[in-house]
C-alpha cells in the first residue's frame, strides 16, 4: 500500500532516543564519538551520525549508497557489523538522506554515487576500519568500567562476542547497550593497522548466506518507492513531453484538458507541458487532451538510428578518423602488419532501454518562498540529486530535506545529472504551492529514456603461421556517455570515457601487442550508463571476434583461449570449471555450445551458452547457460549469485531482443509490446560456480 509521510524532518527522529553512543565515520574510519542523552544532546554534533549504539542494545548503521535491487543496503552495513562484532539481529539500517561527503564513496572522490559495482569495493576498507575502531573503543570503555589495566587489551584477556564485551579471566560481560549507558568514554579514537582487523577465518557475517534486509518488505508489498509516496495535500502531475529532444511548446490549448474533473492547472516546463490534478487518473486524462504546437527545428530532428549507426561504422573503419587511446601495449599495428594472416570483423549494437520496473517518479513539496523543499525521490546519487534541487530552486542545501527512496530498478537510468522527473516535480510544486507527485507512464519512460549508446566496432587481429595471435586492434566508434549525462564529470576525465569503453581493454588475456581506441562520435540520442556500461557491447564484440580468430587459426575456441590464458591461473581455473559444468565435450542433438571469457574490474568470468535454432521460424533460444565467476571475497553469496544470474539474463535479452530505434528524432518504441525483453519462459536454466 502507498505510504503517507509527514512533512517533518527525519534527522531528529534518527538521533532521538535514550543514552547512546554516536560515531562519525569518514573515508579513513572513525572521526568522532559522543555520548548522548537523546536528540538534544546530539543535535549540534557534526558532521553526521553514521553508527549509533543505543542503551537498548540496538545498533543503527547508516547506509550511504542507494538501493536499487542490487542488495548493498545489506552488504555495506554487514561489513561494518562484522568488524564491530555486532549481533546482526539487533542491527538496523538507515538510508543516508543527505549529500554528506564525509562518507562519500572514495572511488568517486567522495561523491555519494552508486554505480559501476563500486559500493562494496569503495566502502569495504573504511567500513571495516570504522567497525574495528568502534569495537576497540567499546572494549576500552568496558575495561575502564571494570578498572582493568590498559594492558588487558593487549593480552587479549578482553574479547567480544556478538554485541558484548567479555573478560575471559573473570567471566564478566557487558553488552554494547550497557556500555552505551556508561557515563565515560575513551578520550581518543584508537589507530588500528591491518593486523588489528579480523582475519577472514574469523568472519561470522561476511561470506555467510544471510537474508537480505530489503527482501521481506518487497515480497510483502510493504516497501515504499517514490511512485508510492503520498504526503498530505499532494497533487499529481502528468507531463506531455516534446516528441523530439530540444523542442519547446509554441502554442498550448488547454481548454479540453482543464475541463477534465479534478484537473487544476497547466504548467509550462522547459521541454513539456504538465497538467496538475487532484488524482493521477485525472492528470493523465487531462494530459491526453492537451493540444500543443511544438517547435520543429531542433537539431535532434535529424537523429535516425539506422543512418547514425551506419555513420558510426564508417568512422570505425576509417583509419584516418582521430581516436583516443583506451589501452595500448606493444605495437599492435606492426604486429598485425607482419602477421601471416589478418582477420577482420565489424560489429554493431543498437540503443538499449533500461527497462527498470519502476518508471520515473518524484514527489516535491516546495515552500512558499520557492527556496525550501522536501523531496522524495529514487536516484543513484544524493550528491547529484541535491545539485539538481538547488539549481532548479536557486537555493542552498540547508533549505532542502531529501528522502532517498528505494528504487524499483535503475541499471543506470537514475544517474543523469539533469534528473528531469525531479526537476518537473519541483517546478510544478512551486507553481501550485502544494506537494506534487510527477509520475511517468511506461510509454513516457520508453519514449523519453536515456539509452545505452549505439556503437560500431571494428576488430582486427594477426595470426602467425603456427596459428598464434599476433596483434589485436579494437576500435570502438560511439559517443561519449559521460559527456552527455554528466558534463561536469566529463570536464575532469576527458577524453577517457570508462562508461563508453569499459571492456575493450581485454586485460586478462596475454596480448603483448594490443591497441584499443575510442572514436568519439556525435551524440544522436540521450545517453546514460546501462548495466555493465561499455562492457555490454565491447566484451560481446571482443569474444565474438575471438571465435572468428580461433576459427581462422584452425583452433577450437576453448583451446585458443586456454593458450591466451596460460599466464592467468585464475582464468584457466574458471575455464576448466565452466567446461566441467557444461560437459563441453559431449555431443549435442540440435543445439550447439558457445564459449566466452571476460572480466569487469578485477572480476573474471567464463560462460557457456547452449544455443538452439528453430529453422522454421529463425528464432534463436538459449535453453541452458553455465557460468564460473571469480570475484574475490564475496560479502553476500546469495546476492552475488543473484547478480550473476541477472547479468546473464540482461546479456541474453540484449543480444536476442532489445532494440531502440529513432526516426526523425522520435523514439519508435512505446512499451514492452514493441520493446521486447527476455520473457520468463525464455530464461535459460542457469548454473553458476565460483
Amino acid at each position: 500500500m502507498p505510504q503517507t509521510f509527514s512533512l517533518a524532518p527525519s534527522r531528529r527522529g534518527f538521533l532521538a532516543g535514550a543514552a547512546a553512543l554516536t560515531f562519525v565515520i569518514g573515508s579513513g574510519g572513525l572521526l568522532r564519538v559522543a555520548r548522548a542523552e537523546g536528540a538534544s544532546a546530539v543535535e549540534g554534533f557534526a558532521p553526521s551520525a553514521w553508527l549509533r549504539i543505543g542503551s537498548d542494545g540496538s545498533v543503527t548503521i547508516v547506509f550511504p549508497s542507494t538501493e536499487m535491487g542490487q542488495g548493498t543496503s545489506t552488504a555495506l552495513p554487514l561489513i561494518l557489523a562484522e568488524e564491530l562484532d555486532a549481533d546482526w539481529d539487533r542491527v538496523r539500517v538507515e538510508q543516508l538522506d543527505r549529500d554528506d561527503r564525509s562518507f562519500g564513496n572514495p572511488i568517486f572522490g567522495g561523491a555519494l554515487y552508486t554505480a559501476g559495482s563500486t559500493a562494496v569495493a569503495g566502502y569495504f576498507d573504511p567500513l571495516r576500519k570504522a567497525g574495528a575502531q568502534a569495537r576497540r573503543m567499546l572494549m576500552q570503555a568496558a575495561a575502564a568500567a571494570w578498572s582493568l589495566p590498559p594492558e588487558s587489551l593487549k593480552r587479549e584477556s578482553l574479547t567480544t562476542e556478538p554485541s558484548a564485551v567479555v573478560h575471559k579471566e573473570s567471566g564478566r560481560r557487558l553488552t554494547y547497550g550497557e556500555i552505551a549507558a556508561l557515563p565515560d568514554l575513551p578520550a581518543e579514537i584508537p589507530e588500528l593497522t591491518e593486523r588489528d582487523l579480523k582475519p577472514r577465518s574469523a568472519y561470522r557475517l561476511i561470506g555467510k548466506r544471510l537474508p537480505r534486509r530489503d527482501v521481506p518488505a518487497k515480497s510483502s508489498g510493504r516497501e515504499t518507492y517514490a511512485i508510492d509516496v503520498r504526503v498530505p495535500g499532494m497533487l499529481y502531475a502528468a507531463v506531455l513531453r516534446s516528441p523530439v529532444e530540444g523542442e519547446t511548446p509554441l502554442e498550448i490549448d488547454d481548454g479540453a484538458a482543464l475541463a477534465v474533473p479534478g484537473a487544476l492547472r497547466r504548467v509550462t516546463l522547459p521541454d513539456g507541458v504538465a497538467v496538475v490534478a487532484e488524482r493521477l487518473e485525472a492528470a493523465l486524462a487531462a494530459r491526453d487532451r492537451l493540444s500543443v504546437a511544438w517547435s520543429d527545428k531542433a537539431p535532434a530532428r535529424a537523429f535516425d538510428s539506422e543512418a547514425d549507426l551506419a555513420a558510426y561504422a564508417a568512422a570505425a573503419a576509417d583509419p584516418a578518423r582521430e581516436a583516443t587511446v583506451w589501452r595500448a601495449q606493444g605495437d599492435a599495428a606492426a604486429a598485425i602488419a607482419g602477421a601471416d594472416k589478418v582477420v577482420e570483423a565489424d560489429y554493431r549494437s543498437d540503443y538499449a532501454y533500461h527497462a527498470q520496473m519502476e518508471p520515473m517518479a518524484a514527489v516535491a513539496a516546495v515552500e512558499a518562498d520557492g527556496k525550501g523543499a522536501e523531496v522524495w525521490v529514487g536516484t543513484q546519487t544524493q550528491s547529484w540529486t541535491m545539485r539538481t534541487i538547488t539549481e532548479v530552486l536557486d537555493t542552498t542545501p540547508e533549505r532542502v530535506r531529501l528522502h532517498m527512496m528505494t528504487m524499483g530498478g535503475s541499471f543506470g537510468r537514475r544517474t543523469a545529472l539533469t534528473q528531469e522527473y525531479l526537476r518537473d516535480a519541483l517546478l510544478t510544486s512551486k507553481a501550485l504551492g502544494r506537494p506534487v507527485k510527477v509520475v511517468w507512464t511506461r510509454e513516457d519512460d520508453v519514449r523519453h529514456g536515456w539509452f545505452r549508446p549505439a556503437a560500431a566496432q571494428r576488430l582486427r587481429a594477426g595470426l602467425t603461421a603456427e596459428g598464434r595471435l599476433a596483434g589485436w586492434h579494437h576500435r570502438v566508434a560511439t559517443p561519449s556517455v559521460i559527456a552527455d549525462f554528466n558534463p561536469l564529470r566529463w570536464q575532469q576525465v576527458e577524453p577517457s570515457d570508462i562508461i563508453s569503453l569499459r571492456g575493450a581493454e581485454n586485460k586478462f588475456y596475454a596480448l603483448p601487442d594490443i591497441l584499443a581506441e575510442h572514436v568519439i562520435t556525435e551524440r544522436r540520442a540521450r545517453l546514460a550508463p546501462w548495466r555493465a556500461i561499455g562492457a555490454s557491447y565491447t566484451s560481446f564484440a571482443a569474444e565474438a571476434f575471438m571465435d572468428e580468430v580461433a576459427a581462422a587459426a584452425g583452433s577450437d575456441p576453448l583451446a585458443f583461449r586456454r593458450q591466451l590464458l596460460a599466464e592467468n591461473p585464475r582464468g584457466l581455473r574458471l575455464l576448466d570449471k565452466v567446461v566441467e559444468l557444461a560437459d563441453w565435450g559431449r555431443a549435442r542433438d540440435g543445439t550447439a555450445l558457445g564459449l566466452a571469457f571476460a572480466g569487469y574490474g578485477d572480476t573474471m568470468a567464463a560462460g557457456i551458452a547452449e544455443v538452439a535454432l528453430d529453422r522454421d521460424s529463425g528464432v534463436i533460444s538459449v535453453p541452458r547457460f553455465w557460468a564460473a565467476v571469480d570475484a574475490g571475497l564475496i560479502v553476500s553469496p546469495d546476492n552475488a549469485e543473484a547478480q550473476i544470474e541477472g547479468g546473464i539474463v540482461f546479456g541474453l535479452s540484449s543480444a536476442l531482443k532489445e532494440r531502440i530505434t529513432i526516426s526523425n528524432g522520435e523514439v519508435e518504441q512505446n512499451n514492452f509490446y514493441d520493446y521486447e525483453i527476455l520473457r520468463a519462459n525464455e530464461v535459460p536454466e542457469i548454473a553458476t560456480a565460483g
